[in-house]
């Protein structure tokens, strides 16, 4: 089945509040999205894959102090990158009115579990980074990631994401 869910970065940024140095996807190679695209979700969700490409450059502005003379990317940017990532779970079924939706709902990551870091991270890496739907219950939605180096799996998380109306006054 042909993949039509190929974003470059001005297409992540229209989808993705977040910008540099934040912003820590490059691109998506691949969305499958599950079931019926015009189905409420989030239960239709389930089983979605994401497939996302983040190349690692030396000029990232966390190596000035992780750490001199021993570049590694940050366990923690890692995770962040996987939820980042993970939201594209629900793209396809935004992309009819993208603007408004992305107004109006921001996707938070809420916990982590299990995870493991099993090789650094370092500059002149290109990471793919896999995410699958694993649950949903309301506005709860749980996510298996990994991130792998050339066919090597380099970390591994599950995530814990909530789906919430901009309206949200904590969130002002």
């Amino acid at each position: 089945m042909e993949n039509p869910y190929r974003l470059n970065i001005n297409q992540i940024q229209r989808f993705l509040p977040h910008r540099a140095p934040f912003l820590l996807i490059d691109r998506i190679l691949e969305i499958h999205p599950v079931g019926d695209l015009d189905a409420a979700p989030p239960v239709a969700q389930v089983g979605t894959r994401v497939v996302a490409l983040k190349n690692i450059t030396f000029n990232e502005p966390y190596f000035q102090g992780h750490f001199p003379g021993f570049s590694i990317v940050p366990g923690v940017l890692i995770l962040e990158m996987m939820a980042q990532a993970a939201s594209f779970s629900v793209y396809p079924n935004m992309e009819k009115d993208m603007d408004r939706l992305c107004r109006d709902f921001q996707c938070i990551l809420v916990g982590v579990d299990g995870a493991r870091f099993r090789k650094p991270v370092v500059p002149g890496d290109s990471l793919k980074i896999e995410t699958q739907v694993t649950k949903c219950r309301g506005k709860l939605w749980a996510f298996q990631c990994t991130v792998s180096v050339e066919g090597h799996r380099v970390a591994e998380a599950e995530i814990l994401a909530n789906l919430i109306a901009n309206s949200n006054p904590e969130l002002r």
